[in-house]
């Protein structure tokens, strides 16, 4: 495809969001439940495509790929009607005989850049979002999940007209092109470094953007945890889909009297949970599996120690991974690790352990272990994240009554049901005067004794 042919298609889709803008919303329901039929007539499609990918397990798509996007359609079905209805606003005194209310109005022409680690969620979710608002959208899945990306352009193409729904396939360059076209709003899922480089591009449309993006995500455990459950759950939140996940923990911070308690039971839970490597998720591609086996070899060059894991088990696959005594200048303290490796180091106070992540980007997600509810509530003020969750992991991210995004590194703007809806919304703001004599027009010039009371009153009370 060329430029001039995404134009064409674009130039259709301006003309088909026009239409859209008129629609009763139950239409865009329709599209939400031609979806749901979809997947699930196709739910076997989606599990092995996924497996073709990056060997997820049929149990672990419906898990984390296929039950959070029927969560959401369900949700919306549920919803939609509340949320387009115009939303009537107070007056106060100087707009004493007006309307005020907030229209939620499509944006238009989006286009929605997805990332591989959830191929199906994490492209057919914010796709969700933008039906909803009644926009039309240019969808571009990753070019590493092939075969997933192939059943979405097949279902797409099932389902919809080019002008209302098109999906392009292709790399880095394809995304190129695509972002010179000017968008009434684009939705990127990804790294904070290409995150820049699509906001650069937006920026030349003055287009908005919603950017989910990751970081390193801590999981903080003080003296009053248990222990046991604390481990349990992050076990699971961090080697699922193979530590692939943007909310995953990406390194724990654990007083330093409980470390080796930590330590034992994060063992005993990953046998428990992901001792069948059959069924454990791989690394999507080699390149990123050398980049972490070389970031475990210079970490333990560096002083590091692998209490377990380390090695490539099978093909495509590297088991989880524990170290401890690493350094702050491993790169696995430094960089997002988006993998099946979990760095531990310890503090001795808890205010020690939130400076030492308030020294840090902006995480995407934090998590914190504790009994104690004044050591929560003080977490809770004094680190600044885009999501939290206490005594769990992960978990909030498919909350469906929750925004989910990040804050400056970690993204820009929330997606997910509600706040999805509103990201692709524009919120205009009606106001309907009545004809004739208003308040406003007892401030009109010439400003005479009386109209200058008024002003005083107007500045002094309201």
């Amino acid at each position: 495809m060329t430029n001039s042919d995404y134009q064409k298609v674009f130039e259709a889709q301006k003309r088909c969001a026009q239409k859209l803008r008129s629609e009763p919303y139950k239409a865009r329901i329709g599209r939400l439940k031609a979806i749901e039929r979809w997947i699930f007539s196709n739910r076997s499609k989606i599990q092995e495509a996924v497996f073709a990918d990056f060997q997820k397990s049929a149990a672990e798509a419906d898990l984390s790929e296929i039950y959070p996007v029927v969560s959401e359609i369900r949700k919306m079905k549920r919803s939609l009607r509340h949320w387009v209805r115009p939303q009537k606003v107070s007056n106060n005194l100087p707009y004493w005989g007006t309307k005020s209310e907030i229209q939620y109005e499509p944006k238009g022409v989006t286009l929605i850049i997805a990332p591989w680690n959830y191929p199906f969620l994490l492209a057919v979710g914010p796709l969700l979002s933008a039906i909803s608002a009644g926009n039309t959208v240019f969808l571009k899945p990753s070019e590493f999940t092939s075969h997933t990306s192939q059943l979405i352009e097949d279902m797409i193409k099932e389902l919809f007209a080019e002008d209302m729904i098109y999906v392009v396939q292709g790399d880095f360059k394809v995304s190129g092109q695509l972002l010179e076209l000017p968008f009434d709003h684009i939705f990127f899922t990804g790294s904070p470094r290409v995150g820049k480089i699509v906001m650069q591009a937006a920026a030349q449309n003055l287009t908005s953007v919603t950017l989910e993006l990751g970081g390193k995500s801590p999981a903080i455990v003080d003296e009053s945890a248990d222990i046991d459950d604390a481990a349990q759950k992050i076990a699971w939140g961090k080697w699922l889909n193979a530590g692939q996940t943007c909310v995953a923990p990406d390194y724990i911070l654990v007083h330093e009297s409980k470390r080796d308690e930590l330590v034992g039971k994060l063992i005993e839970y990953v046998g428990d949970l992901y001792g069948d490597i059959a069924k454990y998720t791989g690394i999507i591609n080699q390149q990123h599996l050398e980049r972490l086996t070389a970031a475990i070899e210079a970490s333990v060059v560096a002083g590091s120690t692998v209490v377990h894991g380390g090695m490539v088990v099978a093909e495509g696959k590297l088991s989880p991974t524990i170290l401890i005594d690493v350094p702050d200048s491993s790169s696995l303290l430094q960089d997002e690790i988006f993998g099946p490796v979990l760095p531990i180091r310890t503090f001795v106070d808890t205010q020690d352990a939130v400076d030492y992540v308030n020294d840090k980007p902006k995480p995407l997600a934090l998590y914190y272990f504790s009994r104690k509810e004044k050591s929560i509530n003080n977490v809770k003020k004094a680190v600044s994240a885009g999501t939290m969750c206490i005594n769990d992991c992960v978990v909030q991210f498919v909350h469906p009554e929750l925004p989910i995004g990040g804050v400056n590194n970690s993204g820009i703007g929330k997606g997910h049901g509600y706040f999805g809806f509103l990201a692709f919304s524009n919120e205009k703001a009606v106001v309907k005067q009545r004809v004739g004599m208003t308040m406003s027009k007892t401030l009109y010039p010439p400003l005479n004794p009386f109209k200058k009371l008024t002003l005083e009153l107007l500045l002094k009370y309201f």
